[in-house]
């Protein structure tokens, strides 16, 4: 399997504005807005975490009111911001949905992807679902061709960890390395992410 590594950790709210405000209370950065996912009902904001790695805010795009249908992440469901789940980047996204079940964990189909930016360009990528085991296994991520998101100066958040709670840490555990990666799992009723970030003053701060 080609090295997976962290592409970008996902804080989904029902309102984006209010989920932007929040990691900016928090940090004291302000992510800047990403574009739009046509046909998905949602916008995005972007911070990058460092290493290769970016927040994405998304929340319900404002322009999109008469979206009908689930938008992603369960975000109709939410009742404030959350980190709900993560991504992994792999070169070669078949061979490493195939890898991965041969090791046990299902990642999913892959399906394909694309985001308006505000300048008119048309992003494109292929995933797979949304992230198993309430969200702690990562969706994984394939850019292609497209240029990555971390290469548009996004400000930044520095990503100092991320840990992961849930009702069953092993399982969690073992679907991570079915995927040739490592996440350390506490046991908890609430599942859920946890990342500590450095804010704009230098102090660690988390972000769940």
């Amino acid at each position: 399997m080609s090295d997976l590594v962290l592409d970008h950790l996902v804080y989904a709210g029902p309102d984006l504005e209010e989920a932007v405000a929040r990691v900016a209370d928090l940090t004291g950065v302000t992510p800047v807005r990403g574009g739009r996912h046509v046909g998905f009902g949602t916008a995005n904001h972007l911070a990058d975490l460092g290493a290769g790695a970016y927040l994405e805010v998304v929340g319900p795009d404002p322009d999109q009111p008469e979206h009908v249908g689930p938008r992603p992440f369960g975000i109709d469901e939410l009742t404030e911001p959350a980190l709900v789940t993560w991504a992994a980047r792999v070169e070669g996204l078949d061979e490493a949905i195939a890898e991965a079940r041969e090791r046990g964990y299902d990642p999913g189909e892959a399906s394909e992807m694309s985001r308006a930016t505000d300048d008119g360009e048309l992003l494109t990528w292929r995933l797979t679902g949304a992230g198993g085991l309430d969200g702690l296994a990562p969706f994984l991520i394939d850019w292609g061709s497209t240029p990555h998101p971390t290469t548009r100066g996004l400000p930044a958040i520095p990503l100092l960890l991320v840990t992961g709670v849930h009702p069953e840490p092993v399982a969690v555990e073992a679907a991570v390395r079915a995927l040739g990666m490592d996440m350390l799992v506490r046991r908890d009723k609430k599942p859920g992410l946890v990342a500590v970030l450095q804010n704009s003053a230098g102090k660690q701060i988390t972000l769940s």
